[in-house]
C-alpha cells in the first residue's frame, strides 16, 4: 500500500526542481500542493491511532515538502494551515481506529499518490 505513496518522494525532487521565483507568488500548482498537506496531515493523525506505528513518518514528509519547495510568507502558512487541517478535521471525528478511518487511509494514500504522480509529470525537468 505504500510503495505507492513513494511518488511523494518523486514529488518533492520535481518541487526542488522548479526554477526559482519570488517566493510570495502563488506557483500554478499551489492548490495541489495544498491538497497534499491536508492529505499529509491526515494520513499522521490516522495512521497513528490506527497503530501503524510509523512515529512522525507523515509530518515528515510535509517537513519534506516544505523543505523542497521553501515557499514563504503566505505560501508556507497556507501548506502549514492546509496540515493542520487535514489533522484536526480527523482528530475530532475520530477518537479510535474504526472501519471508515481505514477506509479513509487507503482513500488518501491513493489520492496523494495520483497528486504526486499528475505534478510530477506536469512540472518535473
Amino acid at each position: 500500500m505504500f510503495p505507492r505513496f513513494l511518488a511523494i518522494s518523486a514529488l518533492i525532487l520535481a518541487c526542488a526542481s522548479v526554477p526559482a521565483r519570488a517566493q510570495d507568488v502563488a506557483a500554478p500548482f499551489d492548490g495541489d500542493l495544498q491538497r497534499l498537506a491536508e492529505i499529509l496531515g491526515g494520513l499522521h493523525y490516522l495512521r497513528g491511532i490506527c497503530g501503524a506505528n510509523e512515529g512522525n513518518k507523515w509530518r515528515s514528509e510535509m517537513q519534506a515538502l516544505i523543505d523542497a519547495e521553501t515557499p514563504a510568507g503566505e505560501r508556507r502558512t497556507r501548506m502549514i494551515a492546509a496540515f493542520n487541517r487535514g489533522y484536526n478535521g480527523f482528530q475530532q471525528t475520530y477518537r479510535s481506529c474504526t472501519p471508515a478511518a481505514t477506509v479513509a487511509i487507503r482513500r488518501y494514500i491513493d489520492e496523494g499518490s495520483k497528486i504526486s504522480r499528475d505534478l510530477t509529470a506536469r512540472y518535473a525537468n
